[in-house]
């Protein structure tokens, strides 16, 4: 039966051999490295504590189970990673730089993984390194990882999974909150495209690109992260990558993993689909009213053109016209009433020909 981490109370090993101090040490220095203090918890059945290498050394020499949360490498946390629980050097080396593509690296004695989940501001990814060992899990992450305390609360409620290991269960715990919690943010990703496109359809701005552009470099950082651990996970979850303390049933659990991993990558590739739609849209909606305006200005030009030719007709100083064209009636006819039966014409041909009083005018 599979439950939270089954970890007895912190003890110091009784049947260690006693190290001497080297010459020239005081043994007071040498106490206090032993028990230097990490930035992390402790969780031994389910009951968390602060981090420290004295703990750790404790509860390896009794071979007790127990979680180990970091937050961040820095020199104590490196030399509780490389001596206290000796883990290889290249995986230490990685652990202490972040901004790493998901993977999975087989070593001897423990199975190293990075996982991305989705960052509590909804911008970027939580970048988390875990340790799988036959005793023991430790994570390593920077900042705040909501995920991580999903996990406390699910092994405070005493989560369990028949006939798996307490490492292999608290893995599927670690990973399965941090794949879930893509789902919140992809839905904002929904709603936010849609107000977009709404927005769009009535009045498109330049602010609005600016926003596409944004969230179109979101959905791309997000699938740089999904699409490998789709990839890794699926060798998991088939059995290419053997886990100590994995079991048959384990494996149904890391598949129902899998399966959400590609649903949110078929997700992320439907909103970039859906983006690339979104800003044809936005570019179509500014051309075509900018095609409007320009039939607007031609229509007005074109009214004008005739305007313009009997204006400078009638206004040539020729004797003929000067002598001849004279009085009241002859400036309403020539003057004013051939100009407004012009303007007529052209409106009433405008109208038929569907140019001017259509859905787009």
């Amino acid at each position: 039966m599979l439950g939270p981490v089954p970890i007895g109370p912190v003890r110091a090993p009784t049947n260690c051999p006693v190290r001497r101090a080297p010459t020239g040490i005081h043994c007071e220095s040498l106490r206090t490295d032993q028990t230097r203090a990490v930035q992390g918890t402790l969780t031994v059945e389910g009951a968390r504590t602060p981090a420290t290498t004295e703990a750790v050394a404790g509860l390896l020499a009794s071979g007790a189970s127990f979680w180990l949360d970091l937050e961040g490498v820095d020199e104590d946390a490196s030399f509780l990673l490389a001596d206290t629980l000796q883990l290889h050097p290249l995986a230490v080396e990685d652990a202490e730089h972040f901004d790493q593509r998901p993977k999975i690296d087989e070593f001897e004695d423990f199975t190293y993984f990075v996982v991305h989940g989705a960052a509590p501001e909804g911008i970027g990814t939580s970048e988390l390194h875990i340790f799988l060992m036959s005793h023991c899990i430790v994570t390593v992450h920077h900042g705040e990882c909501p995920a991580l305390s999903d996990v406390h609360g699910r092994i405070a409620r005493r989560h369990t999974i028949e006939n798996v290991s307490a490492q292999v269960i608290l893995l599927y715990m670690i990973v399965d909150s941090l794949i879930d919690s893509f789902f919140p943010v992809l839905s904002r990703f929904d709603d936010r495209i849609d107000q977009l496109e709404d927005e769009i359809l009535q009045r498109p701005t330049e602010a609005q690109l600016g926003i596409l552009f944004d969230l179109k470099r979101s959905l791309i950082g997000l699938r740089k992260v999904i699409t490998p651990q789709r990839d890794m996970f699926a060798g998991l979850a088939s059995g290419v990558i053997e886990l100590t303390g994995m079991t048959e049933e384990g494996q149904r659990y890391f598949r129902d993993i899998y399966d959400h991993l590609i649903r949110i990558a078929d997700v992320v590739d439907g909103y970039r689909d859906l983006l690339s739609g979104v800003m044809d849209t936005h570019v179509s909606t500014v051309s075509n009213r900018l095609n409007v305006v320009m039939k607007q200005l031609t229509i007005i030009a074109t009214i004008f053109l005739p305007l313009s030719y009997l204006t400078g007709f009638f206004g040539q100083n020729f004797t003929f016209l000067v002598g001849h064209i004279t009085g009241r009636l002859p400036f309403m006819v020539f003057g004013l009433g051939i100009e407004l039966l012009t303007v007529l014409i052209l409106l009433v041909f405008f109208k038929r020909r569907g140019w001017i009083g259509g859905p787009t005018s």
